[in-house]
């Protein structure tokens, strides 16, 4: 089994009000020196078997058309780990 990551971040011509929000609180907080924020999504996926280049396009065609808006988001798909069945888990 292995975790494939799926980073969803708005294009950089798009405007994020959430980054904004925090990048003007941290001087608030005590946190200096951050001239910019922006904000995204993380999506790990378990996968079953192994992560081959026919698994890798399908979760590329999954992101592209359930997890980002591409007209104002980017994304990047990337194998993570290895990841270990739970204790007790079915195999």
């Amino acid at each position: 089994m292995a975790r494939v990551v799926v980073d969803v971040m708005l294009k950089p011509e798009i405007l994020d009000p959430q980054g904004q929000a925090v990048q003007r609180a941290l001087p608030r907080l005590g946190f200096d020196g951050i001239s910019d924020v922006r904000q995204g999504k993380r999506f790990e996926l378990e996968v079953d078997g192994p992560v081959d280049d026919a698994a890798l396009a399908r979760i590329h065609e999954l992101a592209e058309t359930f997890l980002a808006n591409t007209v104002i988001e980017n994304f990047t798909v990337k194998v993570e780990e290895a990841v270990e069945p739970a204790v007790g888990a079915e195999k």
